[in-house]
């Protein structure tokens, strides 16, 4: 959960929501199948390959579980959320408990890789969240003092041709009322400002602080970094391990920016990447060119037990002052700032519990520093392929294989891309010397030129980029079903 804080009230982010733009299906059996049935009838699986100018694509037709689960998903994040969604598309009655009594987050910009955007272009998820998008059409890595050392032009135009969908910068609240307005949609239910206080693995029940109980088939942990369900799973306190590094967060408004030279840079889509010494910074453009999004990570500096506070402006200026004057630049803008710790977790043995009647998805079992941007993509992902999974589900004496399935085709690959972000923190903060000249070295011999071989961005590296972006989750499940169906004499036992 989100603990009750930063969060704001729909109506102040989106002034002009009306509450036509939050529908919830009825509570007829009969008009929600028939809401169900409309939208696989007009966007059958054959005609969602063609996404519209906007990057969006017609709902694709799950295949539904003929008996219907009763889950439960903690946490109304977007693993929580990507998680109802793809439940109740495969026909399962969800129920959603948040902690926060308002949903929406005060956050900052996401960076959205075709291995989530194949999947969110299938959900249905309102037109305008796509038309709230930046689509970067390169990508950069300077040097800290400025010096380009990589570029890819026409990012957006490969990254399409290479995998069929889009890159995407957007703001989290879109993304995040997106897809609860899309839950509301498919008859999902939501319970806010209800948090979890104990949950009974035999049953499973959970009940809540204010003394809510709740039964159900599934218990889904969604709950984020701070996970409650996790410590109840464990049966004692786990907090997240610090990491070493922290994040200052800031967001700056087009209106708000006179100068000409950062005008030009936030209404160019464009990803910025500025490596140096024990740190780095992330810029680009989001809400349609309207907002920058700037992340600067740096060695952690908070208290212990602080994992979040207001910045300090003119300490994170001191902390640049040396590096690019374009970056310089942005940072004279900024009014306010936050600072993150960043946090991680060590590996769990496993993300299904003996009784297969609870079962983790994202940061609660796989935090991400966001040195790859994977943290929500790889949300989604589990989402995605959980919801998926349990629509082949014919009984529900086939939970336990269902959860099995799950965990094979997730646990490896997350817990993969844990450890290439890591990785990725230690190219991109090379002090200087020897093994940063060679790094630069790789960086300008190749520039201009197709990229061959292990690279030390990640983001364009053609060894791992595909492993990240061509992910499709549907495929995998199709895959996963064709060869070990839930049906089979003893699969997955």
């Amino acid at each position: 959960g989100f603990e009750g804080k930063g969060f704001l009230p729909l109506r102040r982010v989106y002034p002009d929501l009306g509450s036509a733009s939050l529908p919830t299906c009825s509570s007829s059996p009969s008009n929600f199948e028939m809401f169900r049935w409309l939208n696989s009838w007009f966007s059958p699986r054959a005609n969602a390959s063609s996404p519209n100018s906007n990057g969006n694509m017609a709902v694709t037709a799950h295949i539904r579980s003929p008996v219907q689960l009763e889950i439960i998903v903690v946490g109304a994040g977007l693993s929580g959320l990507a998680t109802a969604v793809a439940a109740a598309l495969s026909g399962h009655k969800v129920t959603v408990f948040e902690s926060a009594k308002e949903l929406l987050e005060v956050g900052a910009g996401l960076q959205v890789t075709p291995n989530s955007t194949r999947i969110l272009q299938k959900w249905g998820l309102p037109d305008r969240l796509w038309k709230s998008a930046s689509e970067p059409t390169d990508l950069v890595v300077h040097r800290y003092s400025g010096k380009v050392l990589a570029l890819e032009e026409n990012f957006n135009k490969n990254i399409r041709a290479k995998y069929q969908a889009p890159f995407i910068d957007l703001h989290r609240v879109d993304l995040q009322l997106s897809l609860y307005e899309r839950a509301k949609e498919l008859g999902v239910t939501f319970n806010l400002g209800e948090k979890v206080e104990n949950i009974d693995f035999d049953i499973p029940e959970l009940t809540t602080q204010s003394g809510i109980k709740a039964k159900a088939d599934l218990i889904v942990a969604a709950d984020g970094l701070w996970s409650r369900s996790r410590a109840c799973y464990l049966k004692k306190d786990d907090p997240p391990l610090a990491t070493g590094d922290l994040a200052y967060r800031v967001v700056l408004n087009l209106d708000e920016v006179t100068d000409p030279e950062l005008r030009e840079w936030i209404q160019k889509p464009q990803v910025h990447f500025w490596v140096g010494p024990g740190a780095h910074c992330v810029g680009y453009s989001m809400r349609a060119e309207k907002m920058y999004n700037l992340v600067l990570l740096t060695p952690d500096d908070l208290p212990k037990g602080v994992s979040r506070q207001a910045g300090s402006i003119e300490e994170m200026q001191s902390r640049f002052d040396e590096w690019d004057p374009i970056l310089k630049k942005f940072l004279s803008s900024v009014d306010s700032v936050e600072k993150w710790k960043l946090m991680h977790r060590e590996e769990m043995t496993s993300w299904v519990n003996e009784k297969s009647n609870f079962v983790f998805v994202g940061d609660a079992c796989h935090p991400m520093l966001p040195y790859l941007a994977q943290g929500a993509n790889s949300a989604v992902e589990d989402g995605a392929v959980l919801g998926l999974l349990l629509g082949h589900i014919k009984s529900k004496s086939q939970l336990p294989a269902a959860l099995k399935s799950y965990e094979k085709l997730r646990k490896a690959r997350g817990e993969s891309i844990v450890r290439e972000t890591f990785k990725q923190r230690h190219d991109f903060h090379m002090n200087d010397g020897p093994e940063q000249e060679a790094r630069d070295q790789i960086f300008l011999s190749q520039l201009g030129k197709e990229l061959k071989g292990a690279f030390p961005s990640r983001w364009t590296c053609p060894e791992v980029q595909p492993w990240l972006y061509g992910y499709d989750a549907y495929k995998e499940v199709e895959e996963a079903m064709k060869s070990d169906p839930f049906d089979k004499p003893h699969a997955n036992l």
